[in-house]
């Protein structure tokens, strides 16, 4: 196997690496620059043609993109300590967190990030800015959301930590980088991302 990684602050590859390293397993890894433009070079579009990483090619020559699926295939191989829910209840609850999370948070914030920062700003033409300035109301909105879940609750499940924790907290932090940081009344929300944070595997 080959893990096709990018350092920080890419959401995705880090979720990966953090799944591994609460699973405390090791991947050969190839990092890529993003900034550099490695990631769509000719090289790894023969591995994943959409150009984005993280990506997994396997020892019969498949490769795995997607960073949930790729964790998917990892917990499928290594199912203790289960990190995708116990049991048909527990497995669906922690799905539905994941999907939460993509679908109510880093959907518009990944609209903030591609029209309106200035990294984005060399590949994405045009902008959309005033599109993308509109989308910061709906982050915070679902972080709010994410604040009431969390009010009761030490991790999202319920139970314990899990994949969903893992999105989130990838998602959370991106969006820190882009310029939209908890809100200092969010109280839950934040007491759960200085819990997830000060796990060992938040440092992958």
């Amino acid at each position: 196997m080959l893990f096709y990684d990018a350092v920080n602050p890419a959401p995705n590859p880090r979720r990966v690496r953090i799944y591994l390293a609460e699973k405390g397993l090791s991947v050969p890894s190839e990092t890529l620059s993003i900034v550099a433009g490695e990631h769509k070079g000719a090289a790894f579009l023969e591995v994943n043609p959409l150009g984005q990483i993280p990506a997994l090619k396997l020892d019969d020559g498949g490769v795995l993109t997607e960073s949930v699926s790729i964790c998917r295939l990892f917990e499928a191989m290594h199912p203790e300590p289960p990190m995708f829910g116990t049991g048909p209840r527990g497995i669906a609850e922690v799905d539905m967190w994941m999907r939460r999370a993509e679908l109510r948070l880093m959907v518009p914030l990944a609209m903030v990030w591609v029209h309106t920062h200035p990294f984005t700003a060399r590949v994405v033409k045009p902008q959309y800015t005033e599109f993308g300035e509109s989308q910061r109301p709906r982050v915070t909105g679902a972080m709010r959301e994410f604040d009431r879940a969390l009010a009761d609750r030490e991790y999202l499940d319920g139970k314990s930590y899990s994949m969903a924790d893992i999105v989130l907290l990838s998602i959370i932090d991106f969006a820190g980088f882009v310029g939209i940081a908890i809100p200092e009344e969010q109280e839950h929300l934040r007491a759960w991302h200085d819990r997830v944070s000060a796990r060992p595997s938040a440092q992958a």
